[in-house]
C-alpha cells in the first residue's frame, strides 16, 4: 500500500531549482514519484513502504544543493510587502545602472583596457568566487548526468574565460545572480499569501477541562471538548457554538471582507477572528483536518498539478542547449570566429523558459487563495481559459438554497388518515396539517435543503414530528420512511404521480415553484409548493460569462420540466429537467464527446460525480463543507456569484501572461542568437542582454498578483 509523505526542502528560489531537487528524489530507491512544490517549499513523496529515516533523500537533496530540515516543516520568515517591493525595485535600479555602464563602457572601449591591465588569474578568481553558488549546482547536476537552466550559461562563461574574455564572465555571472535574487524575491512574493493565511491559524486554544479553562497546544485539542473564544481572539477549530454571540471575521476562509453574526447552532471555523462577543464552541476538527487546515494544504499542492503548456515548456528548455551548442558549431564553422561564437553561447537563456508558466501560476493561484478561490492546480487554470460550456445546478447553486413550502394542497382522492390525536381514531380525509406533519417528519433525518423547509414549515404551525422507521433515501427522486404506522412517499411528480392530471400543480410549475408529492400508504394524498429565491447576483454574472466566451449555458435540474423551464427562460439559457445524479453525469460527457471544455458549477453535495466528472468544477459555498472541496477543482469559499466570472477572468489573464512569456522568450532568444551569430552582438553585451527576458517574465507573471 502506497503512502505520500511530506518533506520540507530549505534553499529553493527558483522553478528549475524545484525541478532539479525532483529529479534527485525520484531516482531515490524507494520513491515511486515525487513532487516538488516550490510555492510551499516541501516535496510530495510517494513511496511503499514509509522509511525510518530520510537519509537517502536527505542526501539526494543534498547532492541537487539544497536541505531538508530537521524536525517539522521549517518556513523562513514572512517577507514584509513593502520589504519586497523595495527590493524588486532596488533590483531594477542596479540592473538598470550596470547595463547603462556595460553598454557605455562597451562604446568607448573600456573592457578591453581593462582586461589588458588586469591580471587574468584576477579576473578569473572574480568570477570563480561570485559565481560560486550557481558552478557547484551545475558540477552536481552533470556529476548525476543532468542538464539545468544554469548549465548553458556556464558553458559562456567557460567559453568567455578560454578566448580571454574574462570581463565578459564577471558581466554574466553578476546579471545571472541579479536574475536569481530577482526571481527568489518574486517566488517570496508569490508564496506570501500562503504564509500569511498560514499565520493566522492559532497554535493554542482555551479549552475548558473539568470545568477550568486550560491554554493547550492546538494538537492536543480533542474532538468534541469545549473551546473559549474571546473577544478580539481568532478561533482555533472548527466547531459548532454551544453558548454566546460574537461577530466573525470569515475573511481567512471566504475573502469576504464583511463579518456575520454567530450565535448557537452556528458553525464556525479555525483562524477566523471573533471581534465582538465571546464563543463557546463544541470542536469537530482541528488542526488539518479544519477547513482551513485543507484550504492551505490544497493551495499548497495546487503547484503539484502542473499545466499541459508547462510540461512543453520544460521539454523545449531541456532541448534548447544542446541546439544552442549546435549554433554555437555551425557559428565557429563558418565565420573562425571566437568571440561570436562565445556571443551565442553567453546570449542564450534557458531559464526563461523555465519560468514563463509556473511563476504566473504560482502569483495566480495565490492571489486567488486570499479572495476565497481555491484553485487546485494550474491545469484548471489553463482548461478554464479555454472553456466554452458552463453547466449549471439549480437549488443552492443559482437559488440561495433556503426555500420555503408556500402552500399545501390536498389531492381528494378518498384517501382516509387516522386523526393521532383522537381517542377513538375516526377518519380525517385528507387534512392539510396532518399531510404535513407526517411528510415532516419523513424528512425529519434528510439533508436536502427541501426537507429544511418542510420541517421549518412543520415548526411554524408548531406541529410535532414523530420518529421516521425504515428510513430510505432515493437520490434525485426522493425518499420513502414509516411514520405512525403509515408508509410515506416524499418525492417528485416523476416518482409519485407520474400520469396523474393536476391542473393545479401544472400552475403552481409554471410559475416555477417546486412540488414535493406525498404518498400516504401507496396513494396520493397531495403535494407541497416551495419557493426558493434566485440569487440577485445571477442575471449581471451570467451576462459577463457570455461576454468573456462561454457561448453555452445551460441548466441541469431535479426539478419538473415546468419549472426549470420557468427559471431557465428567465435567465436566458437552456435547461434539461427530472435529471438523476447520472444524468448529469451523462450530460457532462455527451458534450465532452463533441469536443467541448465543460465547467459544471453545483453546491458540490448532490452534484459531485457530475463536479468531478467536469473538465473543471466548480463548487459554490465550499467552507466546511467536505464533499466540495473534495469534488471540485475549484471552490468558491462563500456563496457569491461574482467570483464565477471572476474565476474565468483570472484564468484568461494568466493564460495571456503565460502565453505572452512564452512568445517573448523565443523571439528574444531568436533575435539574440541571430545578432550574436553574425557579429553583431559582441560577448560583453550579450552577457548583458542574456538575463533581459528573467526580469522581463518576472515583472510580467508579478502583475498577477494584484488581479483585482
Amino acid at each position: 500500500m502506497t503512502q505520500t509523505i511530506e518533506i520540507p526542502i530549505v534553499g529553493m528560489d527558483c522553478a528549475d531549482c524545484a525541478m532539479h531537487v525532483q529529479k534527485a528524489i525520484a531516482a531515490v530507491p524507494y520513491v515511486l514519484s515525487a513532487d516538488v512544490l516550490l510555492g510551499a517549499e516541501k516535496a510530495l513523496v510517494e513511496v511503499e513502504t514509509p522509511p525510518d529515516d530520510l537519509a537517502l533523500i536527505r542526501q539526494a537533496v543534498a547532492e541537487a544543493g539544497y536541505t531538508v530540515p530537521g524536525g517539522q516543516d521549517v518556513r523562513p520568515p514572512i517577507a514584509a510587502a513593502d520589504f519586497t517591493g523595495k527590493v524588486m525595485r532596488l533590483f531594477g535600479l542596479v540592473f538598470g545602472a550596470v547595463l547603462f555602464i556595460v553598454v557605455i563602457g562597451e562604446w568607448m572601449g573600456l573592457f578591453e583596457r581593462i582586461t589588458e591591465n588586469v591580471p587574468w588569474y584576477l579576473g578569473l578568481g572574480v568570477v570563480l568566487l561570485t559565481g560560486y553558488p550557481v558552478f557547484i549546482n551545475v558540477i552536481r547536476a552533470a556529476l548525476r548526468g543532468k542538464i539545468i537552466a544554469h548549465t548553458l550559461t556556464t558553458m559562456g562563461l567557460l567559453a568567455a574565460v578560454a578566448v580571454g574574455e574574462w570581463s565578459t564572465a564577471a558581466v554574466v555571472v553578476f546579471f545571472m545572480r541579479i536574475g536569481d535574487y530577482a526571481e527568489s524575491f518574486t517566488a517570496e512574493r508569490a508564496r506570501r499569501a500562503i504564509k500569511e493565511l498560514s499565520a493566522l491559524a492559532p497554535q493554542t486554544a482555551r479549552v475548558l477541562r473539568d470545568g477550568e479553562e486550560t491554554v493547550v497546544p492546538i494538537e492536543e485539542v480533542q474532538a468534541d471538548e469545549t473551546v473559549i473564544v474571546r473577544p478580539g481572539e481568532h478561533i482555533p477549530v472548527d466547531g459548532e457554538v454551544l453558548e454566546g454571540h460574537a461577530t466573525v471575521d470569515q475573511s481567512a476562509i471566504t475573502g469576504e471582507s464583511m463579518p456575520v453574526e454567530a450565535g448557537p447552532g452556528a458553525k464556525v471555523f479555525a483562524a477566523t477572528l471573533a471581534q465582538l462577543g465571546s464563543l463557546r464552541v463544541r470542536v469537530t476538527h482541528v488542526g488539518r483536518e479544519t477547513t482551513f487546515g485543507r484550504v492551505i494544504q490544497m493551495v499548497e499542492e495546487a503547484e503539484a498539478r502542473r499545466a499541459d503548456i508547462q510540461g512543453i515548456a520544460d521539454k523545449f528548455a531541456t532541448w534548447y542547449l544542446p541546439v544552442v551548442a549546435g549554433i554555437a558549431a555551425l557559428t565557429f564553422a563558418f565565420t573562425r570566429d571566437p568571440l561570436a561564437t562565445t556571443a551565442v553561447l553567453v546570449v542564450a537563456c534557458a531559464c526563461s523558459f523555465a519560468l514563463a508558466t509556473p511563476m504566473a501560476m504560482m502569483a495566480s493561484i495565490g492571489a486567488g487563495a486570499k479572495r476565497g478561490l481555491l484553485i487546485k492546480g494550474s491545469k484548471y487554470l489553463e482548461t478554464l481559459a479555454r472553456a466554452d460550456v458552463l453547466l449549471i445546478d439549480k437549488t443552492g447553486t443559482l437559488t440561495l438554497g433556503r426555500p420555503r413550502i408556500s402552500e399545501v394542497i390536498i389531492v381528494d382522492s378518498g384517501l382516509q388518515i387516522a386523526d393521532r390525536d383522537s381517542g377513538d381514531q375516526p377518519a380525517i380525509k385528507n387534512q392539510k396539517s396532518e399531510i404535513l406533519r407526517l411528510t415532516a417528519s419523513a424528512e425529519r433525518y434528510s439533508e436536502h435543503p427541501l426537507a429544511e423547509a418542510v420541517r421549518a414549515a412543520a415548526r411554524e404551525r408548531s406541529l410535532p414530528l414523530s420518529k421516521p422507521q425504515d428510513f430510505e433515501a432515493l437520490p434525485g427522486m426522493g425518499l420513502r420512511a414509516r411514520v405512525d404506522g403509515h408508509a410515506i412517499a416524499v418525492g417528485s411528480r416523476r416518482m409519485i404521480a407520474p400520469d396523474a392530471r393536476l391542473p393545479e400543480a401544472d400552475a403552481l410549475e409554471a410559475q416555477g415553484k417546486t412540488l414535493l408529492f406525498v404518498q400516504v400508504d401507496g396513494e396520493l394524498a397531495g403535494f407541497l409548493a416551495a419557493e426558493d429565491t434566485l440569487r440577485p447576483e445571477i442575471p449581471a454574472a451570467l451576462a459577463q460569462l457570455r461576454r468573456l466566451g462561454v457561448d453555452h449555458i445551460e441548466l441541469l435540474t431535479g426539478d419538473n420540466v415546468r419549472t426549470a423551464a420557468a427559471l431557465a427562460a428567465r435567465l436566458g439559457v437552456d435547461c434539461q429537467a427530472e435529471l438523476l445524479p447520472e444524468d448529469k453525469i451523462a450530460v457532462v460527457k455527451r458534450y465532452q464527446a463533441e469536443g467541448r471544455t465543460v465547467v459544471m458549477v453545483g453546491d458540490g453535495v448532490n452534484d459531485a460525480p457530475a463536479l468531478a466528472q467536469a473538465d473543471v468544477g466548480i463548487a459554490m459555498g465550499a467552507a466546511g463543507t467536505d464533499v466540495a472541496l473534495e469534488a471540485a477543482h475549484i471552490a468558491l469559499m462563500r456563496e457569491d456569484w461574482t467570483l464565477v466570472p471572476q474565476v474565468f477572468q483570472i484564468a484568461r489573464k494568466t493564460m495571456q501572461v503565460v502565453k505572452f512569456n512564452l512568445g517573448f522568450t523565443a523571439v528574444y532568444n531568436v533575435v539574440g542568437l541571430s545578432l550574436a551569430a553574425i557579429g553583431v552582438l559582441p560577448p560583453i553585451l550579450a552577457a548583458a542582454a542574456q538575463s533581459l527576458p528573467d526580469l522581463g517574465i518576472l515583472a510580467n507573471s508579478a502583475r498577477l498578483l494584484r488581479q483585482d
